[in-house]
């Protein structure tokens, strides 16, 4: 029994030793014949440079015009998220606007009335769960000078104090402006590093009067270069001053200046409820009746980021489909190159046939040939985005991003587009006959 069982065991063993011996041979003849196929490809596009380089153009445009259109809209993405790195993303701005779509018609809107500033004080009273509150006027470029120095499209900022908490801010010289002076409406100012190059050329600005509006202002601080965002905004060129100071000057109904109410709640709030709360206590200050819209809108900062997040989501696709036109184009354009090579090399085809070579040595000698055109183009096309990019980023003040998930996307659409177009001539190649191959070239 013990010797039968041997015997089994070596009998088992030697079937099991000759399956792993026939598969060891069949991958080393499958690799061959991979690469005899791939060293024939290579030397096909070789001896065809116009051809080949033709059939590039159409790949390289269309790999080109998807991952340059991903690229710009990622960068553009990028950008937004980078210039609103800092703040929170649960900071609420309260005004007349919608930060995106509403069914409220337009000509409701504009009826809607501003934000007060004893709306603000009466929210910062009456509410438990704000952190930090801050009223705000929005208004156009101004002019500033000092002494004989002057510049030009300078945004002027007005706000209480507790904005500087709300939206990150740092302090090159001096300081900011407090809550008693924001009260007070002190005429006092924090400049950015770019005006304050301009007014007073390398100089010392703390204590210096600029003037504004026609009045003079203090400077206090001075904050630290930031560089411009993806809205084409930077507080380099921005100045800050206390909102009480402007009211002062103009009162609450100037149309020079838009207010808005920002809040930024305590952490851990439930945020449709927050919302829930300062809508309630704004239609009750205002007096609205049950029915009545309101006449204001609550919108939340991550609110604008998803509203971002869809119209970049409707720029992939709407790049997507003129890109995809391209690559249809290129993909009929390696299709008709191939089906012609397969023409050209109908009598090679048959020798090859006759001397043994097999179907799938055809096939994957086309198939390869189309998927490296391919890849090429594709390579090529993704250069080229490379390049462009690198230039606007140094022209531009702008950083555009040429992301591993694009690259990947740009080789794996080349290569589905080789297969795709060289699959039917790889075909219509391996099934020729041998004799009516030879025939036909001769």
């Amino acid at each position: 029994m013990e010797a039968k069982k041997s015997t089994s065991k070596i009998v088992t063993n030697s079937t099991f030793y000759l399956h792993i011996s026939r598969i060891l041979i069949f991958m080393i003849l499958y690799l061959r014949l991979l690469k005899e196929s791939f060293a024939f490809a290579l030397n096909a596009l070789r001896n065809n440079k116009l051809r080949t380089l033709l059939s590039l153009l159409g790949v390289t445009v269309g790999i080109f015009s998807i991952i340059a259109v991903l690229a710009a809209v990622d960068s553009l993405k990028k950008n937004i998220v980078d210039s609103l790195d800092g703040m929170d993303k649960n900071t609420i701005y309260l005004f007349k606007y919608s930060f995106g779509p509403t069914d409220v018609e337009e000509w409701k809107r504009d009826q809607f009335p501003h934000v007060k500033y004893d709306e603000f004080q009466f929210l910062q009273k009456n509410m438990d769960d704000i952190d930090k509150i801050s009223f705000n006027f929005f208004t156009g470029d101004q002019t500033l000078k000092y002494d004989e120095n002057t510049v030009n499209s300078i945004r002027v900022k007005p706000s209480t104090s507790d904005f500087f908490e709300i939206e990150p801010f740092k302090v090159e010289k001096g300081r900011l402006f407090n809550e008693a002076e924001s009260n007070s409406g002190t005429s006092v100012i924090v400049i950015g590093s770019e005006v304050a190059e301009g007014l007073f050329k390398g100089g010392e600005p703390i204590g210096k009067q600029i003037r504004l509006y026609g009045q003079r202002y203090t400077v206090i601080g001075v904050l630290k270069k930031m560089g411009e965002n993806a809205f084409g905004d930077t507080n380099d060129v921005a100045v800050f001053l206390p909102v009480n100071n402007i009211r002062k000057l103009y009162g609450d109904n100037s149309n020079l200046f838009t207010p808005a109410i920002l809040i930024k709640p305590k952490e851990g709030v439930d945020m449709e409820e927050f919302k829930a709360e300062i809508a309630n206590k704004m239609r009750n200050f205002r007096g609205l009746r049950a029915g009545e819209i309101n006449n204001f809108f609550v919108n939340v900062l991550s609110g604008f980021t998803d509203f971002i997040d869809d119209i970049v989501g409707q720029m992939n696709v709407f790049g997507w489909l003129i890109s995809g036109f391209s690559l249809l184009v290129g993909g009929f354009g390696i299709a008709n190159i191939m089906f012609v090579s397969v023409k050209e090399r109908t009598n090679l085809i048959g020798i090859q046939k006759a001397l043994g070579a097999k179907n799938k040595f055809i096939l994957f000698q086309f198939l390869f040939e189309a998927v490296i055109l391919a890849m090429f183009g594709g390579l090529f096309g993704i250069i080229l985005v490379w390049i462009i990019a690198m230039i606007l980023t140094s022209v531009l003040d702008f950083q555009f991003v040429l992301s591993a998930a694009n690259i990947l996307l740009g080789s794996s659409l080349s290569i589905a587009i080789g297969l795709i177009s060289g699959i039917l001539p790889a075909i219509s190649a391996s099934r020729l006959d041998p004799v009516e191959a030879i025939r036909t070239g001769m």
